[in-house]
Formats: C-alpha cells, sequence, structure tokens
C-alpha cells in the first residue's frame, strides 16, 4: 500500500511552459492590487520569479525576470529599472542556489529563500533611496517574511499539476 506523499523524493512530471507564463501573470496581476502599499504583503512577482527560477531555471532566468521588472517598473511609475534590477538578482540567485535550495525539506527551503526575498526589497529600498524618496520604514522589509511563510503552500500549489497519481498502471512504464 502506498501514501500519499508529496515529498522531493516523488518523480514530477515535466511542467508545462504555459502554466509557468500563466502562474507569472496572475503574480503580475496580483502585484496591480492597490494591496501592494501595504507592508507586510509580499511582491507575488519576486516571490514566483525565485520559485520557478529554483525549481526550473532553464525555463526562468534573468531575462524573464528583466521583462517582468520593467513591466512592474511601468505599472508602478517608479524608477525604471527598479524592479528589474532587483528581479534580474533574485533570478540569478534562485538559479545559482536552485540544487541547495532543493536539498532541503520545505521549511528549511523557505528560510533559504528568505534571503533573495530580502534583496529585492533591499535592492528596491536602496534605488527610492538613491532617487531621493522617503525611507518606508523598517515594515517594508516584512513582505519577504510572509512570502517566505507562503513558501510551502506555494510550492504545494504550483507542483500539484506536476505529481504523478500515486497509484500504478501496469501499462505505463515509470
Amino acid at each position: 500500500m502506498q501514501t500519499s506523499s508529496y515529498s522531493s523524493s516523488r518523480i514530477l512530471l515535466p511542467v508545462r511552459p504555459w502554466f509557468i507564463g500563466f502562474s507569472l501573470l496572475v503574480a503580475l496581476l496580483l502585484n496591480f492590487l492597490p494591496t501592494t502599499t501595504w507592508h507586510g504583503v509580499p511582491d507575488w512577482l519576486a516571490l514566483l520569479i525565485v520559485f520557478w527560477s529554483v525549481r526550473e531555471p532553464r525555463r526562468v532566468g534573468m531575462g524573464l525576470a528583466f521583462v517582468f521588472g520593467v513591466a512592474m517598473d511601468v505599472a508602478d511609475a517608479s524608477l525604471l529599472g527598479q524592479h528589474a534590477l532587483a528581479y534580474v538578482l533574485a533570478a540569478y540567485g534562485g538559479s545559482s542556489l536552485s540544487r541547495r535550495i532543493l536539498w532541503f525539506p520545505l521549511g528549511l527551503q523557505a528560510l533559504q529563500v528568505l534571503p533573495l526575498l530580502l534583496l529585492v526589497q533591499l535592492v528596491q529600498f536602496s534605488v527610492r533611496l538613491l532617487a531621493g524618496a522617503d525611507s518606508p520604514g523598517i515594515s517594508y522589509f516584512l513582505g519577504p517574511v510572509f512570502g517566505t511563510l507562503l513558501w510551502p503552500l506555494l510550492t504545494f500549489v504550483l507542483l500539484l499539476p506536476q505529481h504523478q497519481p500515486v497509484d500504478r498502471d501496469a501499462n505505463r512504464p515509470l
């Protein structure tokens, strides 16, 4: 008898490119909501860029992060390149640390992702200060903490379409 398990030892189906694109577009739309000005709301697009650059570094990389970053800069009416630079650094960090991050269980993966999400906020914070904006305060850095707490749930939801059925079919080789 096999139990249903969503551990990293399960074989996953390949991710479909349209699913990655759809999830990134949903994250972009979530960033367009007026709740992004509230402190503590995670940067959904940064979270998904880190997630997909860790899970699929060959499909989601710095180029895609730059495109979505420029889209966020235009939509947010912020300094052009602010989000783009932060997202590119997050994608680079996620892809270069992907093998290390995936080695850990989900709870420890979240702790490995926290510095990447803090880096995104720190870069945006620094660019805003260099441009002469007022400091938003320390509560500005609550978003990455909540994003880190959402990492296990986000992983479960985004990997759900890739899980193979638990019961084996005699006609399938895997």
